[in-house]
């Protein structure tokens, strides 16, 4: 990838930390993954177009409190992403805790079974270090083709290409 391309995924002044992002997670990206490969808005539609690779979605979801007072009004926000993404919710966080883990563990193996050679793309929207964090996450447990497409659903759109309504996994 050239480096006019690179600049107009992330920003090259915002440094990849040695950890996970843990706050302020709509914030500018770095233009770099250890272990995994950017990937522009024309390869994500290759990919995509080719289903050459899965393509997880890891934008948080808030679900309907269950202590929410009767007759009180709740809109569930709809979520439109890449058709065919799984959608990932919560996974994305610098901390996640054993139950998110296993959610998002299984939500993996149902998409690619224990083939870790398989490319797998995270995205979430530009400027989120969600899919930045999940995209490591999956690096670390031993995910050999992760790519990251930093522009997410945002570049998607700005692409012109199909979305479709999703629901968590």
């Amino acid at each position: 990838m050239g480096l006019s391309q690179t600049a107009a995924l992330a920003d090259d002044t915002v440094s990849e930390p040695a950890g996970y992002r843990l706050e302020n997670y709509k914030a500018p990206v770095p233009a770099t993954l250890k272990g995994a490969q950017v990937v522009t808005t024309e390869e994500a539609i290759a990919l995509w177009k080719s289903k050459a690779a899965v393509f997880v979605d890891v934008l948080p979801h808030d679900p309907k409190p269950a202590s929410l007072p009767q007759g009180t009004v709740w809109r569930e926000k709809v979520r439109e992403d890449i058709p065919g993404s799984i959608w990932l919710a919560n996974v994305g966080y610098g901390v996640i805790n054993g139950e998110t883990e296993a959610y998002f563990r299984k939500g993996l193996m149902s998409r690619l079974g224990d083939d870790k050679r398989r490319k797998i793309l995270f995205y979430c929207m530009e400027n989120c270090w969600m899919s930045w964090n999940a995209a490591k996450r999956a690096v670390e447990w031993g995910y050999e083709a992760v790519l990251w497409y930093p522009l997410g659903t945002d570049g998607w759109v700005a692409a012109k290409q199909p979305t479709r309504k999703n629901e968590p996994y």
